[in-house]
C-alpha cells in the first residue's frame, strides 16, 4: 500500500488518481499509523513552503522520518523541497536537510510561477527515471527552485539550471508533477512503484 500524506498543501486527487490508474492500492492520509505500515509513501506539496510546518512539527513528523528511513519515499513539487535543508520562501522553517542546499526563488527576469511544459535532461543514471529520455517534457508549476546537489541525477533550465529530479537509496524526488505529466510521469511512477 501507498500512503499519499495529506498536510494540507498536495494535489492528492491527481496523485491517487495517477497511482489507482497504474493498479496500485494507495491511502489519502493524516494518520501516523497509515504511514508506518506503507509500503511506499508519496509526498506531494503545492504552495508555499510554510505549508510544511506540520510535517516537521505535527504528529505526522516522527512517522515520516522513520518512514524515509526504511522505505520509498517520493517527494512531489514542495514534497522535495522538503527534503532539503529549506527554502528563502519560509526561512524560520527547516526542511529535512536529506539533500544540501536551500530553495530560492526564481528572480524577476523570468515569468513566475514557472508553469507549463519543459525539458529535463538525465545527468546520470536513475531508478526512478529508467527509460525516460533525456529531452523529455514534463509538467512544472513552481516559483522556488530546488538547488543542485549531489543527489541531482535530472536537471531542468528556467533563468539557469536546477534540480529536477533527486535520488539517494530510497529517497526519491521530483520538482516537476508526474501526475500531470503524461506518459513520462506514468512512467516515473511505474518506476516508482517498481521499486
Amino acid at each position: 500500500m501507498i500512503a499519499i500524506i495529506d498536510y494540507g498543501a498536495g494535489n492528492l486527487a491527481s496523485v491517487a488518481k495517477a497511482m489507482q490508474h497504474l493498479g496500485q492500492e494507495c491511502l489519502v492520509t493524516a494518520q501516523a499509523a497509515d504511514v508506518l505500515r506503507a509500503d511506499r509513501v508519496i509526498i506531494p506539496g503545492v504552495g508555499n513552503f510554510k505549508a510544511t510546518e506540520p510535517l516537521s512539527n505535527g504528529s505526522l513528523g516522527p512517522a515520516i522520518r522513520t518512514a524515509l528511513t526504511s522505505k520509498p519515499a517520493l517527494g512531489i513539487c514542495l514534497g522535495l523541497q522538503w527534503m532539503f535543508t529549506g527554502s528563502d520562501e519560509a526561512p524560520e522553517l527547516h526542511g529535512l536537510r536529506l539533500f544540501e542546499g536551500m530553495c530560492t526563488r526564481f528572480s524577476d527576469h523570468v515569468k513566475s510561477p514557472h508553469v507549463g511544459w519543459n525539458q529535463i535532461e538525465i545527468d546520470r543514471r536513475s531508478r526512478l527515471l529508467r527509460g525516460v529520455p533525456s529531452g523529455s517534457y514534463v509538467y512544472f508549476t513552481h516559483s522556488y527552485r530546488a538547488p543542485l546537489c549531489r543527489e541531482t541525477v535530472a536537471t531542468c533550465t528556467y533563468e539557469e539550471r536546477f534540480t529536477a529530479a533527486a535520488e539517494r537509496d530510497n529517497l526519491f524526488g521530483l520538482q516537476f508533477h508526474p501526475e500531470k505529466s503524461g506518459e513520462v510521469g506514468m512512467q516515473i511512477l511505474e518506476n516508482f512503484c517498481a521499486l
